[in-house]
Formats: C-alpha cells, sequence, structure tokens
C-alpha cells in the first residue's frame, strides 16, 4: 500500500539513483579498464584491473554528487 502517494515517489527517486550509480559505476570502470592500453598493457593485466577499480570508485563519487 505504500507504492501509491508520497511512498511511491520516494521509492521512485530511489530507484533513479540507485541507476545513476550503477551507469556511473559501469562507465568509469570501462574508462579505467582502457587507461593503460595507452601505454600498451593488456585488458587484463593488473594495471588494467587496478584501473578499472579506481575508475569504478570515481565513478561511483561523480554519480554520487550529480544525483
Amino acid at each position: 500500500m505504500v507504492a501509491g502517494g508520497i511512498g511511491g515517489a520516494n521509492l521512485n527517486v530511489e530507484k533513479l539513483m540507485q541507476a545513476r550509480i550503477w551507469i556511473g559505476i559501469l562507465i568509469g570502470s570501462s574508462i579505467g579498464g582502457f587507461i593503460p592500453e595507452l601505454w600498451g598493457a593488456g585488458l587484463l593485466s593488473h594495471s588494467s584491473i587496478l584501473f578499472s577499480g579506481i575508475g569504478a570508485f570515481v565513478g561511483l563519487l561523480i554519480s554520487y554528487k550529480l544525483g
């Protein structure tokens, strides 16, 4: 019964915020994973995995701040 009225509006805002955060994580980790390709490292190298994690965290922060 919470889906109607004020509770439903909050639920939609939370889902939108969650979607933005996941999109930010996806884009950030993709960009971070491709950065080591600039100096010739492979996509599954240690630096690529590290930069992918860093990019995901940065994407999370940016999408949270924008939302």
